[in-house]
Order: structure tokens, then C-alpha cells, then sequence
């Protein structure tokens, strides 16, 4: 079965002990919960990590409004977006000092390169991501469904295992991240 929405919101229910949806209106409890509860959940983990199947880089595009105070210029976020990571400028995507506010980037640079997690489809959740939304949205659909709280308890658990897990898997697919300009290393040359 190909990863979407109601493919994972399925498992979940499962994983309870309910019973599976075949639509996400189709007027039952279960439905009703998942179709609630699965995308501030989703875009939560999604933005707990810099997953890196979830993070892009963009050029920002400058908006003509010049800001009120504070920083000279103002730059439309991108489309999905969730996160920051860092921004920059010059062909370097951090080391820039900026600001967030309603869906802009308000910064004193004139060009910027932002590093952000995204929102992918869920077709490109990797099985680790995919195994650790299903357990968290297990552990949130618990309780509406089964008012049961010791069993909501031990999904959490299980859940922050599965994230664990994910986040470990996940950040083994770059090179280590080397310290640059770190004055403690500097000095030993």
C-alpha cells in the first residue's frame, strides 16, 4: 500500500485496536479522529528534526514592502514550509542574522539562502519516519477512541522509542559535521 494520509492513519488504528478507514470523511469515529488529529501531528515530528528527506535549500525572493523596523529587508518563506535551519548569503546558507514573522524572513542582507524543513507528501516518508508517525499517531488516537490513559501511556512510550529510533537513522545519511571557527580548536593550529 503506497504512503499517504490515510494508509498511515490506518495502521495507527490498528495498532489500538480499531478498526481501519477507507476515507478520512467517511463519518465515523475513528475517521473523524484521524482526519482531526493527522496533520499537526504529522507537521509536529516533521519539524521536531531536520529530517533529511524534509529539508531544502531556497533562494528567497525579496518582497517589495520595505520592513517597519528593525531589519532593512523582508523575504516570502517558501511554500511547506515548517522550520528554519539557518540562512545565509553569498553561496553560504547560514550566518545570517534574521528573524521570523508571520510567513516572512526579515533580514538586514540583501540576498538569502535559507535552509528549512519542508513539508514532503507522504509518499516519500522514509519507512523509519513512516514507523514512527504511525506510533505517535497511535498514542494520540487512544484516548478519543478508547478513553483508555495507561494504555495512551505505553504508546507514548513506545512512540518516543520509534522517534529515537527515526532520528538515530536519520542523521546517519550525511557526513559528520565538522567545527569551523570554534576558537578552542583554532588554537591548537
Amino acid at each position: 500500500m503506497a504512503l499517504s494520509a490515510l494508509a498511515l492513519s490506518s495502521r495507527a488504528l490498528l495498532k489500538i485496536g480499531a478498526q481501519p478507514v477507507a476515507s478520512l470523511d467517511e463519518g465515523t469515529a475513528e475517521a473523524e479522529v484521524a482526519a482531526n488529529l493527522y496533520p499537526g501531528i504529522r507537521d509536529a515530528l516533521l519539524s521536531a528534526h531536520p529530517w533529511s528527506f524534509a529539508t531544502a535549500q531556497a533562494a528567497l525572493g525579496r518582497l517589495s514592502a520595505v520592513p517597519r523596523a528593525d531589519f532593512a529587508h523582508a523575504y516570502q518563506l517558501p511554500a511547506g514550509f515548517l522550520r528554519a535551519l539557518s540562512a545565509g548569503s553569498a553561496g553560504r546558507a547560514r550566518g545570517i542574522v534574521y528573524r521570523l514573522f508571520e510567513d516572512r524572513l526579515f533580514t538586514d542582507a540583501a540576498e538569502v539562502a535559507l535552509t528549512y524543513v519542508f513539508r514532503p507528501e507522504e509518499s516519500a516518508f522514509p519507512p523509519y519516519f513512516a514507523s514512527a508517525l504511525v506510533a505517535r499517531l497511535a498514542a494520540e488516537f487512544c484516548i478519543p477512541l478508547t478513553e483508555n490513559s495507561s494504555r495512551a501511556e505505553m504508546l507514548f512510550r513506545l512512540a518516543e522509542a520509534e522517534m529515537r529510533q527515526a532520528r538515530q537513522a536519520d542523521s546517519q545519511q550525511a557526513s559528520a559535521r565538522v567545527l569551523d571557527g570554534f576558537s578552542l580548536v583554532d588554537v591548537r593550529g
